[in-house]
Parts: C-alpha cells; sequence; structure tokens
C-alpha cells in the first residue's frame, strides 16, 4: 500500500508518495501507523497529544472520506488507494 500525501504533509514526508508495509485485511488505522511510526514530525501535525486524529485532517480510501465508513477500522482492500489531506484553504 502508498499513501498519496498533500500541501504540507508531502513537503513534512519528504515525498507526495510514501510505501507503507500494510496490506488487504489490514485497517487503514494500521496503514497510517506505518505512515506516521518513523516520521514523528508527520505524526505531531496527523494527531494531536492523545494519539487521536486532527479533526482537521482528512482521510481518504479510494476517494471516500473514511470517517464516512468504518474510521481508522475500515478494512484495506486490494488496490485501495489512500491519502492524507491537511485542511484546504481557497483563495
Amino acid at each position: 500500500m502508498q499513501w498519496k500525501l498533500f500541501a504540507d504533509l508531502a513537503e513534512i514526508a519528504g515525498d507526495k508518495e510514501v510505501p507503507v508495509d500494510a496490506e488487504p485485511g489490514d485497517s487503514v488505522g494500521d496503514a497510517l501507523d506505518a505512515l506516521l511510526a518513523p516520521r514523528p514530525e508527520l505524526e505531531h501535525r496527523v494527531l494531536d497529544d492523545d494519539g487521536r486524529l486532527h479533526d482537521h485532517i482528512n482521510v481518504l480510501r479510494n476517494g471516500t472520506d473514511v470517517s464516512s465508513e468504518d474510521g481508522l477500522k475500515t478494512p484495506l482492500e486490494p488496490g485501495d488507494e489512500l491519502a492524507l489531506f491537511p485542511p484546504v484553504s481557497g483563495g
């Protein structure tokens, strides 16, 4: 699996696409943990002090916000595309 990261999240991680050790049957949360564990500065940007996802961070699986599914417990399936978005403001 890999994550697509946007805006400052990609800058912090050092790339727009980051492969992680997660497979079908794992959860989106497992894939997120695999992304954040080796990147503490990204973890601080994405998770609050209690380890919960910041309200303003969007986690998508196949273009759908996982909060409309089972949240971070949403199971991964073959071919899933994962994306992490910070708040977006227009101008």
